[in-house]
């Protein structure tokens, strides 16, 4: 009985060994990460209703560890798909140097991923922009992936916005920013129409994406940006969530479920209860009404 165990460890073990990389990973989203990783995809893609029939997707991948896995997740989805979509994995060269470049492209081809590179000159454009570049860098790198998403036939992106980046959003707006708003996991286009951003990566957790890398001994982009070394250094944003990240820690030793609680807390707004918000078209209404009064009033003297 044991040499037969040992024979079937040693099959499996040689069946592995012939197994390339991107085999490998997909067999393991199917098996031991499929309850951490596929799943909670594929629940956020059916709870928030991210893919529709006959969708063209553009999956856009920056070359980091989330974009990646969400890449080698949709392909896995479109093997269990009930209906008919399409996948356009789409990377947006802003000015990488050499070496990141070279990365993203070792990585899809290591992992299986038929990419479709386009350049831009968003870095040049950014570097002489000292107030608030990596704003200003964010939002141009999401109109260039609208527009060439657009133009192949796309009318969704797709990003790689995971579980905790939703929580740490919703904490850095309340401690920095002074409002209650969170990433959402579908957004209409305002500037391109027939477009969506969607985001499938929702429901998962950062640590089970790391443990996947780790798994797999993969390396990816930590911050591809021309101007830093590293993210930590962009200071700004990235420095306020790294505070955030650590303070959601700290609280969690005192209360496991306090990332649970952060995020329903935007799915559970009580507008009865809060002294003021403001709706879609940006009007702000206070709890006691005399937001809606003062706008009578004026449309009395229009």
């Amino acid at each position: 009985m044991m040499g037969s165990n040992v024979r079937e460890e040693e099959r499996k073990a040689g069946e592995t060994a012939d197994m390339g990389l991107s085999e490998m990973v997909e067999e393991g989203l199917r098996t031991v990460y499929a309850r951490r990783l596929f799943k909670p995809f594929a629940k956020a893609v059916a709870t928030y209703r991210l893919v529709e029939p006959n969708d063209r997707i553009a999956v856009c991948i920056s070359g980091g560890k989330d974009s990646f896995l969400m890449a080698k997740l949709f392909q896995e989805l479109k093997r269990h798909n009930k209906f008919p979509f399409e996948l356009v994995f789409l990377v947006m060269d802003p000015g990488y140097s050499r070496e990141n470049r070279a990365c993203i492209e070792q990585n899809a081809a290591l992992l299986g991923i038929p990419v479709t590179i386009f350049e831009t000159d968003i870095f040049e454009n950014v570097s002489h922009i000292n107030k608030s570049p990596c704003y200003l860098c964010a939002r141009m790198r999401r109109g260039h992936l609208y527009h060439r998403a657009q133009e192949l036939g796309c009318n969704k992106i797709a990003l790689g916005h995971h579980y905790d980046d939703v929580i740490e959003t919703i904490l850095m707006g309340m401690l920095y920013a002074g409002q209650i708003q969170t990433m959402l996991p579908k957004l209409k286009s305002a500037n391109f129409e027939g477009m969506q951003l969607i985001r499938p990566m929702y429901l998962v957790r950062e640590k089970h994406i790391v443990a996947w890398k780790e798994e797999y001994g993969l390396h990816f982009l930590q911050c591809a940006c021309r101007f830093t070394q590293s993210c930590s250094s962009c200071g700004g944003a990235e420095s306020k969530r790294q505070k955030t990240k650590e303070l959601i820690r700290k609280l969690k030793r005192e209360n496991p479920q306090i990332e649970q609680n952060i995020f329903k807390s935007v799915e559970n707004v009580s507008l009865s209860a809060v002294m003021a918000y403001k709706d879609a078209d940006g009007v702000k209404h206070r709890f006691d009404g005399e937001t809606k009064r003062l706008k009578e009033e004026e449309r009395k003297y229009e």
